[in-house]
């Protein structure tokens, strides 16, 4: 029997340096024959994925054309805009895929709207990189123009920074639910959805300005489903300690406890792989009837064997 399985796609796989629909058409088009791996397995797949990248731009795009008649639009509606497109390319990309392999599946791509809490302290300290690299000097110009913070990223250039608060519920989790346990391939929580708060007493939903960190939101979305796995996908194979040291080493099955000792070590890298073992542990924590992996897209063979990428279990 198949697993219920979570797989988080992060906005830089779709996009690296081509940031044309065109580039990131074909970057997705090679992930699906990645992704369809799990299907051919039997498993019942729910995709995520990130939109750092693509949001950044779009913000850049709305500001360059912002006027009276044609206002520039908030951040939340510019996440809601990236991850109908990026959805609409990697629906369309896994369906061709699909057909191909002689597989009779149907995908869908849901709008999510994530809740976060208004009391946040994250709307005080925006921490969450979007958007492309620039050089100090780029940020600083930038900067000055637009009262936008930047932060220096893991060494790669400099990014504009925003709220990322941390999800408390998912607006469509059982639609989702619904669709999976029918047998449907559902693409959500794109960008990490799209950052909603929920009024205490009339319980209606507004948008606010933030962006979601897709890999706690995809945490969130897995518990909701009670997900057998939850993958997040990264750039490297496994999750590494001492990692571009001499004395680097390669995680492989980890407990909880073990790597809540390593962010004690500060072995992880805010920003980047920290906020993914931190999803990780909060999964395994909070469903322990599942497990998590962090790896790479190139890796997914390995991981339907059993034992590949980095795999965080519980104590």
């Amino acid at each position: 029997m198949g697993k219920k399985i979570v797989v988080a796609l992060g906005g830089n796989a779709i996009l690296s340096t081509d940031a044309s629909a065109k580039a990131q058409q074909e970057a997705l088009i090679q992930t699906s024959k990645s992704l369809v791996k799990f299907i051919e397995n039997g498993d019942d797949l729910i995709i995520t994925h990130g939109n750092g990248p693509q949001v950044g731009n779009l913000l850049l795009q709305q500001a360059a054309a912002d006027s009276e008649k044609n206002p520039a639009m908030p951040l939340d509606t510019c996440v809601a805009m990236t991850e109908g497109s990026i959805g609409f390319w990697l629906d369309n990309a896994l369906v061709n895929e699909l057909q191909e392999k002689g597989i009779k599946k149907e995908v869908a791509t849901i709008v999510t709207q994530v809740i976060v809490s208004e009391d946040d302290p994250a709307f005080k300290n925006p921490t969450k990189p979007i958007g492309p690299f620039l050089t100090e000097e780029e940020a600083k110009k930038q900067e000055a123009e637009t009262k936008a913070s930047f932060k220096e990223d893991a060494g790669r250039g400099w990014r504009k920074v925003v709220p990322s608060p941390k999800p408390v519920g998912i607006k469509e989790a059982n639609v989702i639910k619904s669709l999976v346990d029918s047998g449907i391939v559902v693409i959500s929580a794109g960008g990490g959805g799209i950052p909603v708060v929920e009024d205490t007493d009339t319980h209606k939903l507004t948008g606010v300005e933030a962006v979601i960190d897709k890999d706690f939101a995809s945490q969130t979305l897995s518990e909701l489903v009670q997900a057998d796995l939850f993958v997040i996908l990264t750039g490297v194979d496994n999750v590494y300690v001492n990692y571009n040291k001499p004395d680097q080493r390669k995680l492989e099955t980890v407990t909880v406890s073990e790597m809540k000792q390593y962010i004690s070590e500060n072995q992880f890298a805010p920003g980047s792989m920290l906020p993914k073992v931190e999803a990780a542990i909060a999964f395994v924590e909070n469903y322990p009837e599942g497990k998590a992996i962090i790896t790479s897209l190139e890796n997914i063979e390995n991981v339907l064997t059993g034992d590949g990428g980095t795999q965080v279990v519980k104590d």
